[in-house]
């Protein structure tokens, strides 16, 4: 489909489920930076993201631009900016493509971000209302230098991000330590203190524990988009 940009085509790769009636709950995945080094979108990787399709609900994984086949070079603040906006374009754009759809359960979306999906996620949420739930594994607060424009940071949108959160990060993160750039975060979310939760597992940058951020992230799913129903 058409970008909300230019004359640039989005890309959007969609995965459903199986042994799963329609119209599906919807997880919206936004991948860690490896994305901007590959190449090839036909081959898409989304770790910690394919358990999705397999517990019931759709994944859906748009092509944002930086990514893939959609290369930008950044030259400086300014470009920067521009591309953080037009990445949140693509998301929103996707989601109103979710919207066509008569398979996809519109009323039941939440955004699952990954390392840098995670430190933009609170951007993402904080302008688009759309999400009924929020998952960011592996982020934090950026440490931003003097050049580094506010639109791009999570600190600068936090407070406006009030959809239901889960965190889940490492204990030794060594790109964002917990008391300096992931519990700060935690604290900034406008999120009631109720409905957001902090997990701590064992690992560095990404939790060494896979099985259990897969339990985390869908007892999160199951508590605001609902239980998947199989039919059964």
């Amino acid at each position: 489909m058409l970008s909300a940009y230019g004359d640039e085509r989005l890309p959007i790769h969609l995965f459903l489920p199986r042994n799963v009636e329609p119209p599906y709950q919807t997880v919206v995945y936004f991948p860690p930076s490896s994305a901007v080094y590959l190449r090839d979108s036909s081959k898409p990787s989304f770790p910690f993201a394919d358990f999705i399709p397999k517990s019931g609900r759709a994944l859906v994984y748009p092509v944002y631009q930086g990514t893939y086949e959609r290369q930008f070079d950044s030259h400086g603040p300014n470009d920067d900016r521009d591309w953080t906006i037009q990445t949140a374009k693509d998301l929103r754009r996707t989601i109103d493509y979710l919207e066509t759809r008569e398979d996809i359960d519109s009323d039941r979306l939440a955004y699952y971000g990954l390392s840098w999906g995670a430190y933009d996620g609170p951007l993402m949420t904080a302008i688009e209302p759309r999400f009924k739930a929020s998952v960011l594994l592996a982020g934090g607060l950026y440490t931003p230098t003097p050049d580094t424009p506010p639109e791009t940071v999570a600190q600068s949108f936090a407070p406006r991000s009030t959809v239901p959160t889960l965190m889940i990060n490492g204990r030794k993160d060594f790109r964002a330590p917990v008391e300096t750039n992931i519990q700060p975060l935690f604290d900034m979310l406008g999120t009631p203190a109720e409905h957001k939760r902090l997990v701590l597992l064992d690992g560095g940058h990404v939790p060494a524990s896979p099985n259990e951020v897969i339990r985390q992230v869908l007892d999160w799913l199951d508590l605001y988009l609902g239980p998947v129903d199989d039919g059964g």
